[in-house]
């Protein structure tokens, strides 16, 4: 999932991007509204992070903006402001979740999940895929009474792939998926996660439609 992180303090941006992003997703950081504004214009986020108190401005004021124009991303906002006004202020212009700081980073992980999975219409952590197990709560792919190991990237892919079971997902998305702004992506990079991830959880659970994308074969 690609994730949208508005923080301006550096030690707690820096500790929730490398955090978010060792859970296998990519993280676009921006430390003011302006920056905010422009990232969500161009990109397709499937969640933001989002701070209240911000150099240039009130994160309430992005949030009324970001519903406004239709956006339907999940918002989980992280702040230092604990009164309860507050938080309800927060809930009434569109937020989903509210984490006061400090915060675990582990509760975060907890969070962004839950928020996820709602989203998705899948309240129920855990899903079957032909002879696999996922368990989205706790990040666990089984087959049978054995566990299987997936790469943070790995596990990206088929987050990606199981947000729309079923449907055709394009390489694009994909990528999105796995890469924020900047990043360097290789031509041949979806091809390669999609071909380890078929290695282990079955070669026939990921359908390619060609010039396409892939899709994911569902009972």
């Amino acid at each position: 999932m690609r994730i949208l992180l508005v923080e301006d303090d550096e030690v707690i941006g820096d500790a929730v991007r490398d955090h978010v992003r060792e859970s296998g997703h990519a993280v676009d950081w921006a430390q003011d509204l302006a920056t905010a504004r422009d990232l969500a214009a161009v990109a397709d986020y499937g969640l933001v992070l989002l701070d209240l108190s911000l150099p240039d401005g009130n994160g309430n004021a992005f949030l009324r903006e970001f519903r406004a124009g239709g956006k339907q991303a999940p918002v989980i906002m992280l702040t230092a402001r604990d009164q309860i006004s507050h938080r309800i202020e927060g809930l009434n212009n569109g937020a989903d979740d509210y984490l006061v700081k400090p915060f675990d980073l582990g509760e975060l992980t907890a969070r962004i999940g839950a928020v996820a999975r709602r989203y998705s219409g899948r309240p129920d952590p855990t899903v079957i895929v032909g002879d696999i197990r996922v368990d989205l709560a706790a990040r666990r792919v089984a087959r049978g009474e054995g566990d299987i190991t997936l790469t943070a990237r790995e596990w990206a892919v088929l987050d990606r792939l199981m947000a729309r079971p079923g449907a055709i997902v394009s390489k694009g998305q994909i990528e999105d998926a796995l890469y924020a702004f900047g990043a360097e992506v290789e031509s041949n990079t979806v091809e390669v996660y999609v071909s380890r991830l078929r290695r282990k959880i079955g070669t026939d659970l990921i359908l390619t439609v060609r010039g396409v994308g892939y899709r994911l074969q569902t009972p």
